[in-house]
């Protein structure tokens, strides 16, 4: 068996979202890539919006997934280290996966030293200039009186809701980002603000949906995972090095430049 000395870097699995078909087809295929891992994964990174929504109610949480969960609890089990990021998407988690399997959950940012090497690791949303109007709506998201308000909703209205909302997401109808000019990406001008003050070798995000490998000053590098609607990228690192790969697809990063 092989050593469990990696990290594997996932996120914007947007399990729920666009059709229950859909969907299903996606938790199969990272069912899929977990079994690929799970004999060499020391640590697993899931950075958020891993479902297209979350909340957990005192004693109900959203139905479905439970092949993938079956899977993590595998993983957990046999001794890789799970950690969750808060998305945009789900940032209503609390306790369960805590519980479930003795997860990590990290509401903002998280800083690592691995191997001699640091890593900066945050979902992505409300980072660098501008979107405004997302970054006060997070805060009334995020804060413990909506939370409460919301837990109030029956969990067939409310998840009813919340599923409406979600069908406004840009992942609908399978829609793809396109990269910007540089100086115009938020997370590339985010992580060369933070790079100012504190080294880091790796700047690692979800959110923008795009698999983007992007050098910085200092060696230092900026890695977007993309997401598993349309991509099914993944970040990997070794030990040594760090590699943003296509599961079950030969392509390229949109960006390793």
């Amino acid at each position: 068996m092989p050593a469990r000395n990696k990290l594997y870097f996932a996120s914007d699995f947007h399990l729920g979202a666009i059709s229950y078909a859909s969907s299903r087809e996606r938790e199969d295929r990272i069912v899929r890539w977990l079994d690929l891992i799970k004999d060499d994964a020391a640590e697993l990174f899931l950075m958020g919006d891993v479902f297209d929504f979350w909340f957990e109610y005192y004693t109900v949480v959203p139905k479905g997934y439970i092949r993938f969960l079956g899977k993590l609890a595998q993983l957990a089990d046999a001794g890789t280290k799970l950690y969750f990021f808060k998305g945009n998407h789900d940032m209503w988690m609390f306790d369960y996966f805590k519980n479930e399997l003795n997860a990590t959950i990290i509401t903002n940012e998280l800083e690592i030293e691995r191997s001699g090497k640091k890593f900066y690791l945050h979902h992505g949303d409300g980072l660098g200039p501008g979107d405004t109007a997302y970054k006060l709506l997070k805060k009334i998201f995020r804060s413990s009186i909506c939370q409460w308000l919301f837990a109030r909703i029956h969990p067939n209205l409310g998840i009813g809701i919340a599923n409406y909302w979600s069908r406004q997401s840009r992942l609908e109808g399978g829609r793809t980002e396109h990269l910007r000019a540089h100086q115009h990406e938020w997370l590339v001008k985010y992580s060369n603000e933070l790079l100012k003050t504190r080294h880091y070798d790796y700047l690692i995000f979800g959110h923008r949906h795009l698999p983007l490998d992007i050098k910085l000053s200092g060696n230092s590098r900026y890695i977007n995972l993309g997401e598993w609607v349309n991509y099914n990228t993944y970040a990997v690192f070794d030990g040594q090095n760090l590699d943003l790969k296509y599961f079950e697809k030969v392509q390229e990063p949109v960006a390793a430049l």
